[in-house]
C-alpha cells in the first residue's frame, strides 16, 4: 500500500510585513490622516497584509474600532492581519473583530554606517524634500504626531532600531531571469542579485545590498532589517520606490532627467538618501 503524503505542513516563516503605526484612539483623525496619505500613493497596496501597532495608545482607556479601521485599510488595499502591542483590553477587542496577536515588540537590528561623502551630481533626498512617507517593513504613518521613531518630517521617516544586534548573512542569492509583475524577492540576511529586468510591480528585499543588472521598474529595498551601509545599484533607474533601513522615495512625479534610465547607486549618508549616477 503506497504511503499517503502529507497534506499539509506547518513552519515557522520569515515574511516581510508593513506594520500600520496607531498614535490616536481618534479613529476619525486618523482616517483623515491615511487618507491624506494614500492619495499621494494610489494603487500602492492591493490587498496587502498590514499589522497594526497599538504601542503608542496602550496607556488609553479605549479601544479603537477595529471593525471600522478594518473596512477603511480594505477600501485602501490593506488587509489588517493582526495587532502588536496594546492594552489587554485593546487586544482582546482586536480578537473579538477577527484579528490576530503578534509578538508586543518588533526587533529591527541595524549597522551604523559612516558618513559617505557626495562627489558626483545626484540627488539626496532629506528632511527639505517634499517626498512621501511610505511603507517598507514598517509603516511610519504618524502623520504629525511624536513616536518614539527618529521622524524628519511627515513625508520622510527612519525605522529607529531597537536593537544592536546584526542579522546573520548568508550566500548571495542570484536570480538569473526578469521578475514578475506582483512577484516578491527577498535575500534574508544576504545580498540580492538580479540578473534580469524587474518588472512595475514586482518588489526586490534584501538585509544587505541589491544589484540589479537590467531597468528596475518596480520597487527594491536594501537594508530590510535595519543595515544603513546597504546600497542599491541598478542599470536603468524606472523605479516606483527606492529604500535603505526604512528611508523611501518615491517616484510619483516622475524621475529627474539626469537619471532616468540610467545606471544610479543609492546609499544612505546618515539621514540623507542619496541617489547618483554610476558614471559621470
Amino acid at each position: 500500500m503506497a504511503r499517503e503524503e502529507p497534506a499539509f505542513k506547518i513552519k515557522i516563516a520569515n515574511l516581510s510585513l508593513f506594520v500600520l503605526y496607531v498614535n490616536t484612539t481618534d479613529m476619525d483623525q486618523l482616517k483623515k490622516q491615511l487618507d491624506m496619505r494614500f492619495n499621494k500613493t494610489q494603487d500602492f497596496f492591493s490587498n496587502t497584509p498590514v499589522a497594526l501597532d497599538l504601542s503608542a495608545i496602550a496607556n488609553f482607556n479605549i479601544s479603537p474600532d477595529f471593525t471600522g479601521l478594518m473596512s477603511f485599510m480594505l477600501d485602501h488595499g490593506m488587509r489588517a492581519t493582526g495587532v502588536v502591542g496594546g492594552s489587554t483590553e485593546q487586544r482582546e477587542a482586536a480578537v473579538q473583530s477577527g484579528l490576530g496577536l503578534f509578538p508586543d515588540t518588533i526587533l529591527r537590528p541595524a549597522l551604523k554606517s559612516a558618513s559617505i561623502p557626495t562627489t558626483t551630481p545626484g540627488i539626496t533626498l532629506n528632511a527639505e524634500d517634499n517626498q512621501p512617507e511610505l511603507p517598507g517593513l514598517a509603516i511610519e504613518t504618524g502623520a504629525g504626531e511624536p513616536n518614539n521613531s527618529r521622524t524628519l518630517d511627515s513625508d520622510t521617516q527612519l525605522q529607529n532600531p531597537v536593537s544592536p544586534v546584526l542579522p546573520t548573512f548568508r550566500p548571495t542569492m542570484i536570480i538569473n531571469k526578469p521578475v514578475r509583475t506582483g512577484q516578491r524577492i527577498y535575500a534574508e540576511g544576504a545580498n540580492l542579485v538580479v540578473l534580469g529586468v524587474v518588472n512595475a510591480g514586482a518588489e526586490l528585499i534584501a538585509d544587505g545590498d541589491i544589484h540589479i543588472y537590467a531597468p528596475l521598474r518596480g520597487r527594491a529595498i536594501a537594508g530590510a532589517q535595519g543595515n544603513e551601509s546597504a546600497r542599491i545599484f541598478m542599470h536603468s533607474l524606472e523605479a516606483e520606490l527606492i529604500s535603505i533601513a526604512g528611508c523611501f522615495k518615491v517616484f510619483e512625479n516622475g524621475i529627474p532627467e539626469n537619471l532616468r534610465g540610467k545606471p544610479v547607486q543609492v546609499h544612505l549618508d546618515c539621514s540623507d538618501l542619496i541617489i547618483q549616477p554610476l558614471l559621470s
